[in-house]
């Protein structure tokens, strides 16, 4: 049998259109994403980025990223900006929160663990950005075995020719992994039972 868990990457205040690290596209796909948590309920994991405390405590590139954005380390930012947006944080519970320190949810401790336990198979992927956290965790669930199913128009960036850029490549070099759908698409899916 399948096990499906929906996963909903860092669709948080800080990368709202509003937010520091601005994500534009966030409040387009914002009504698919919030319809697609609210189908899957307690079967929805939400993942949270959270910035290094100070670039010190960092390695590698990571320290000199975060000293680019030395502002927005958890001992300057408004730690608000970490919820979820406003829309989502109400699908809580039922629906889990993760944080995590790096771009794939992977990274964050408690994500296996938890997929793992429900037995899940298959990954529904929605968020931010997807060039970036949601490139990072599409390739990582691949790699740990996972369908994925990434849901085209429930996907944002704060890139546009980065975000067309990252669907291009799940279509042809990873077609095989990963199947891209529509909202209408998943829904219809899983009101005949295919999901």
């Amino acid at each position: 049998m399948v096990a499906v868990a929906h996963l909903c990457l860092d669709m948080q205040k800080l990368f709202a259109p509003e937010g520091p690290w601005p994500t534009p596209w966030m409040e387009r796909a914002l009504p698919n994403v919030t319809a697609v948590s609210a189908a899957f309920g307690a079967a929805t994991v939400f993942t949270r980025f959270i910035p290094a405390r100070h670039p010190d405590e960092e390695i590698g590139t990571w320290r000199g990223y975060y000293q680019r954005w030395s502002g927005l380390t958890l001992e300057k930012m408004d730690t608000r900006l970490l919820d979820l947006v406003p829309g989502l944080a109400a699908l809580t519970p039922p629906a889990q929160v993760v944080d995590k320190w790096r771009f794939s949810a992977f990274s964050a401790p408690g994500l296996a663990p938890l997929l793992n336990g429900s037995g899940t198979d298959t990954l529904v992927i929605t968020g931010a950005e997807t060039d970036m956290c949601v490139l990072s965790t599409v390739t990582d669930a691949v790699d740990r075995g996972y369908r994925v199913l990434l849901v085209a128009d429930a996907v944002c960036s704060s890139s546009d020719e980065g975000h067309e850029a990252a669907l291009a490549i799940y279509r042809r070099r990873f077609s095989r992994q990963i199947e891209t759908l529509t909202t209408t698409e998943l829904m219809e899916r899983r009101a005949e039972g295919a999901l």
